[in-house]
């Protein structure tokens, strides 16, 4: 499974709304909400472009943005 940490990662540096982080990302709302509100379907789909851009805007890794956590086999 794939975890996107946007929502923290807004939190910590203080970005409000999702405009905010349009305006200071320059990605559009598409773009974000497929990671804010997003399946893991439409994660993985996520352009490495944007997720480069994003970690530019919050200076983090993408491992910081972006977890993997394997599926538990029962």
């Amino acid at each position: 499974m794939i975890v996107c940490n946007i929502r923290i990662l807004m939190a910590q540096h203080k970005i409000d709304d999702i405009q905010e982080l349009i305006n200071r990302s320059g990605l559009s709302r598409n773009a974000i909400n497929r990671l804010y509100k997003g399946t893991e379907a439409e994660i993985e789909s996520t352009n490495l472009k944007t997720l480069i851009k994003l970690c530019k805007v919050f200076n983090c890794r993408l491992s910081d943005l972006l977890e993997y956590i394997p599926d538990t086999e029962e």
